[in-house]
């Protein structure tokens, strides 16, 4: 069971370091969206590398798995929503938005700016691979976050 959490724990670490390089080195923006998928994996990342180090039994992986389980659904949620965005951008103005301003009033935008400051916009389109683009990955990661999440959450045996 610890091998979900690690898992779990190193797609998150990695997805945000991703997200640091197509930010600082390719030069793409994060609109408000993508600022809250990345708390949302950095949250989830942190559960999963919080009940890596416990190793807890099974009421407490049914309570790590529980809270992972809130975090994937949420992040995908977003990125489900801003994937939406992406194919029918009149849906919604998202300029400088509520959202935004909220984002980027949070204390983490404050303390890593370079991380969780929100400037670009939800609808743009500047990386795409396999005809999918950034979003649509995303939602495919916390759909596999989620799935493990469950796991972790539902399983009877420690193993």
């Amino acid at each position: 069971m610890r091998l979900i959490f690690l898992l779990i724990f190193l797609g998150c670490a990695s997805l945000l370091g991703y997200a640091q390089y197509l930010q600082h080195v390719e030069n793409l923006l994060p609109c408000p969206l993508c600022v809250a998928q990345r708390l949302a994996y950095g949250m989830l990342g942190l559960i999963a590398c919080v009940a890596f180090l416990h190793n807890p039994g099974i009421t407490g992986r049914r309570i790590y798995g529980f809270f992972m389980t809130v975090f994937a659904l949420a992040g995908a949620v977003v990125a489900f929503r801003q994937s939406w965005l992406i194919r029918y951008p009149e849906s919604f103005e998202c300029g400088i938005s509520p959202e935004e301003a909220f984002l980027n009033a949070l204390p983490f935008a404050q303390w890593w700016p370079g991380m969780f400051e929100a400037n670009g916009d939800c609808a743009d389109v500047d990386w795409e691979f396999l005809s999918l683009t950034i979003p649509d990955w995303s939602l495919l990661a916390f759909a596999g976050f989620g799935v493990l999440s469950i796991c972790a959450l539902l399983a009877r045996k420690i193993r």
